[in-house]
């Protein structure tokens, strides 16, 4: 074994300048599909991140997943009744502290109670339709970003004036309303309030930004005309990806639909999964044309190296032996090409995320990457596997000459 490895060590340092060249291809096929395997996971998992930071984990609504049980059907299980409904129907979650604290012994992350309403506000003759949210200020930080969003005021500062308001930054802009604005606030029960401007929010989120405002939770019942309302549960987890478990279990215990934020957005993230297919794609063919650059070394070294293919062969080497020393030194090309490769693509990365963007439309100031030695492990293995197979092919041709042939063809 000593001397295949000697044997290939040397065609491989003789052909300094085809070794290098041969590293080279391989090295920035690695480094290259490891920049762009960090740029597109790590755009990809920010924008996701944005988008978990935004929704909350898992929202409980005051919606039924099924009728309501008559006593009837309690009674008698032959019983079914469809179609009845009292003259007055409650809205919202029943009970919903003592709902929030039965969670709370079992639910992996916070809680907090919250009125949602649909509304008009009007300021200095324009009107906009927007989503009103009445919060807790004291647990919504638990449960949202919205306290590190705020441009303007603060949460606290729903307690500081009558009917208090906070905005998205762009509805803002689109009302033309600063802090300390009055505005009319008109709900979908038709009931019309005054209320405050005490701050503004961004979240990065067009249309969060553009559409959403918040309120105290008494403002938001008074809206909706139904004192102890609340229609809405929001959580946020340890762990946003059991969102769709623990979402299936709140919805058993309760029977009120609970729906966590992958299913609200199935969509995207079915988008994101071709994405990641187009991804290893593109990364897949970077590496398969590097590998081309070794399979052309070796076989311009299997070529060359004919003669001594002969000679081998004539002192008694098997084919598999002179095989096992080209992919050998194939293989010597594809590891050094990896390790460069990987460094390589380190720094590209590195540079990558130095670079810094200016925008009016996003708060990043810098590129997102992903950096994980999974990038690296799998750019390396399919490095080392093109290599091994761009140096069995020209190795098994050659090695099935016959030496005689060789010499009679040299000479």
């Amino acid at each position: 074994m000593n001397l295949v490895f000697n044997i290939a060590w040397t065609h491989v340092r003789t052909r300094a300048r085809q070794t290098l060249i041969a590293g080279f291809g391989v090295a920035t096929g690695v480094g290259f599909s490891i920049m762009m395997a960090s740029l597109m996971e790590g755009s990809q998992d920010d924008f996701v991140k944005t988008l978990v930071n935004v929704l909350p984990h898992v929202t409980i609504s005051d919606e039924r997943n099924k009728p309501t049980l008559q006593p009837g059907e309690v009674r008698y299980t032959a019983a079914e009744i469809h179609g009845l409904t009292p003259e007055v129907r409650r809205r919202g979650i029943k009970n919903p502290m003592a709902s929030i604290a039965a969670l709370e012994a079992w639910v992996p992350g916070k809680l907090t109670p919250s009125v949602t309403s649909k509304g008009l506000l009007r300021y200095a003759g324009r009107d906009v339709a927007v989503s009103i949210t009445g919060i807790d200020p004291r647990t919504e930080g638990k449960v949202s970003n919205l306290e590190t969003q705020m441009r303007q005021g603060s949460l606290s500062a729903l307690y500081r004036a009558t009917n208090a308001i906070i905005l998205g930054d762009r509805l803002a802009d689109k009302l033309a309303a600063k802090v300390g604005a009055n505005v009319s606030i008109s709900g979908s029960r038709n009931i019309r309030i005054n209320g405050t401007v005490v701050g503004t929010f961004h979240s990065g989120v067009r249309q969060v930004d553009e559409g959403a405002a918040y309120v105290l939770i008494k403002t938001g019942q008074v809206l909706e005309g139904q004192t102890g309302l609340v229609n809405e549960i929001r959580a946020r987890l340890n762990d946003p990806m059991i969102a769709r478990s623990v979402a299936a279990r709140i919805a058993a215990e309760t029977g009120y639909k609970s729906v966590s934020w992958e299913e609200a957005q199935e969509d995207l993230l079915s988008a994101f999964q071709v994405r990641n297919i187009i991804m290893f794609t593109v990364v897949g063919a970077i590496l398969l044309v590097a590998s081309f650059g070794t399979y052309n070394i070796i076989s311009t070294i299997t070529h060359e190296k004919s003669r001594d293919i002969a000679i081998m062969k004539s002192l008694g080497l098997t084919e598999r032996t002179v095989r096992r020393i080209f992919v050998i030194e194939a293989m010597a090309i594809g590891l050094a090409g990896a390790l460069v490769g990987s460094v390589l693509g380190y720094f590209m990365c590195v540079g990558l995320g130095l670079i810094e963007i200016k925008t009016p439309f996003i708060d990043a100031t810098q590129l997102p990457l992903k950096y994980t030695i999974n990038h690296y492990l799998i750019a390396a293995g399919v490095a080392l596997f093109s290599s091994a197979v761009a140096g069995y092919f020209p190795a098994r041709k050659a090695a099935r000459v016959h030496p005689v042939e060789i010499i009679r063809g040299a000479t």
